[in-house]
């Protein structure tokens, strides 16, 4: 359990700061069952923005994680990617 302070004027949202390596964990996450479950379209929307946000080998993750989807998935994944962004 947390046991401490935090000061609420100063500290900011984890996706304010999130890194390419933490979004890149999360693709690895969810494309490798970590969880008990594989899911495709959150592996590929995590890929994605560890991509745009310059981590280059989550670029052959994602087209990896690609070829095992629908059209209608990777576009799920893309719009899912998308929303994140702007929330972000």
């Amino acid at each position: 359990m947390f046991q401490g302070q935090i000061d609420l004027d100063t500290a900011i949202p984890v996706e304010a700061t999130a890194i390419p390596d933490v979004l890149f964990e999360r693709g690895l996450y969810w494309a490798s069952g970590r969880s008990g479950v594989v899911n495709l379209v959150a592996a590929h929307k995590w890929f994605n923005l560890a991509a745009l946000k310059g981590r280059a080998d989550a670029i052959s993750m994602r087209r990896e994680v690609a070829a095992m989807m629908s059209d209608a998935e990777i576009a799920t994944a893309q719009r899912e990617a998308r929303a994140w962004m702007t929330a972000y």
